[in-house]
């Protein structure tokens, strides 16, 4: 399915009311949603989302092509409808009477609320009841709606809770989540969905206490496309019962995020003397083709899968290698023979060396390859984003450490996605950076285990 993805633009090119009848008869629905990590994001230079991943499925069943445009804030996303610059707003809108005479609730609905978010370690104490919050320290982002509801449930309880905020320029709700996973910070809150999302990279939180009341939220489409509201509503009534609605459901919000290998080890060992893994000869022999050390290979399998050939990411990288179906079907690999371990590395051999090309502007041999493997991991357009915002704010754009590096970490700072630089907006960087020290890492030990 082909995507236009249309970020940063506010103009309308189409301001004609336009119900499903004129929809279907153009093949296209305009998506107005938010760049965030619930809603809409590029990752591995694949679109992904919960709310894109199902308003995508609504176009599959009417044979539409998703136009998705992208808006600054969910002020912004109502007013972009009102103004008919799209059709749908697919992100969650709250359910309230003041908007009924403009827009029409519609669509795929969910039920959130507040809940504290606690570490859920073997030594931590789990808070079960509010009240227990007395004495206790959570940290909120200023003039946000978790910090006024923190302050009302403390004029609730009389007082006594210890309010600590911090300005939204500098963080992100997800970032005090993971803040609180790594013991930084005690609490904090969020909406259950982010906070449940975010519990699939951090399985040492607890996200249980309810802090406030029960609140819907729904799609919109613009009062005057009630044909366009009635075919969302039938299609969300016949999705809660298909397999794809639990599959996309738990992919977001249950699944945690990388390979679910029994056993997995944390640092790499030998199989034998001299040996990695029983998949060497095919690593000697695409590093052999492709001139990469064929240690380094190894290192990039033992991060993607631990040399499980059946390994599947939960964004749907597969094999040995880690590999994209989109990835491989650039190169004339279908998906079904990325688990044949020989055609998974010889497409991730091959795609590092593409990607070893792009940055052959890069001097430094060891800053290319860092560049390299963030690009194999995050997606090239995130990288380059990254180095365009390294030579923008002064940083070294060939220099991974402490430059690119940086910058790919702040991309999760609407400051930065949304900077006129960038193209690609919020990724969620931490894990690419990660990703980067592993590997460099893994292929270090490798080279002191066996000599070339």
């Amino acid at each position: 399915m082909f995507i236009f993805l249309a970020c940063k633009q506010n103009q309308a090119e189409e301001k004609s009311t336009r119900d499903f009848p004129q929809i279907v008869e153009n093949d296209t629905l305009r998506v107005l949603t938010l760049n965030t990590s619930t809603s809409f994001f590029i990752y591995r230079d694949q679109p992904m989302g919960y709310h894109y991943e199902m308003i995508s499925d609504f176009c599959l069943q009417h044979n539409l092509v998703p136009e998705i445009i992208i808006a600054h804030n969910a002020s912004a996303l109502l007013q972009m409808l009102l103004n008919g610059e799209g059709d749908v707003v697919a992100y969650n809108i709250p359910v309230t009477n003041a908007l009924r005479d403009s827009i029409i609730y519609c669509g795929l609905e969910q039920i959130s609320h507040q809940v504290l978010v606690q570490r859920a370690g073997q030594r931590d104490t789990i808070l079960t009841d509010v009240t227990k919050l007395i004495g206790k320290t959570v940290t909120v982002i200023d003039n946000s709606k978790y910090h006024d509801r923190i302050v009302n449930l403390n004029n609730e309880l009389g007082g006594g809770i210890i309010i600590e905020t911090i300005s939204r320029d500098t963080v992100v709700v997800e970032d005090l989540i993971r803040m609180v996973s790594n013991g930084v910070i005690r609490y904090t809150i969020a909406d259950d969905y982010l906070a449940r999302a975010n519990q699939t990279y951090f399985r040492n939180l607890n996200v249980d206490l309810a802090l406030s009341f029960d609140q819907r939220s729904s799609w919109i489409v613009q009062k005057n496309t009630p044909i366009l509201a009635d075919s969302l509503n039938s299609w969300f009534e016949r999705a809660n019962n298909r397999p794809i609605f639990q599959r996309i459901t738990k992919r977001y919000f249950e699944e945690a995020k990388g390979y679910s290998i029994p056993g997995r080890g944390t640092f790499p060992t030998l199989l034998a003397p001299g040996t990695i893994s029983i998949y060497d000869h095919y690593f000697k022999k695409f590093g052999k083709e492709f001139d990469i050390d064929w240690r380094l290979l190894a290192a990039i399998s033992f991060q993607e899968s631990r040399f499980d050939p059946e390994g599947h990411s939960w964004a749907g990288a597969t094999g040995l290698m880690g590999l994209m179906p989109a990835t491989a079907a650039s190169f004339g690999v279908s998906a079904d023979n990325l688990t044949n371990p020989e055609t998974n590395i010889r497409i991730g051999a091959k795609y590092l060396k593409y990607l070893l090309n792009i940055f052959s502007s890069v001097e430094n041999p060891t800053e290319r390859l860092k560049l390299s493997l963030a690009a194999y991991n995050g997606g090239i357009g995130h990288i380059m984003d990254a180095r365009a915002l390294a030579q923008k704010y002064g940083a070294n754009r060939d220099v991974w450490n402490d430059n690119v590096e940086k910058y790919v970490l702040l991309k999760r700072l609407e400051r930065y996605y949304e900077d006129p630089v960038t193209q690609f907006g919020f990724l969620r960087g931490d894990e690419t950076v990660n990703y980067v020290r592993n590997v460099m890492s893994f292929w270090e030990m490798y080279q002191g285990m066996i000599s070339d």
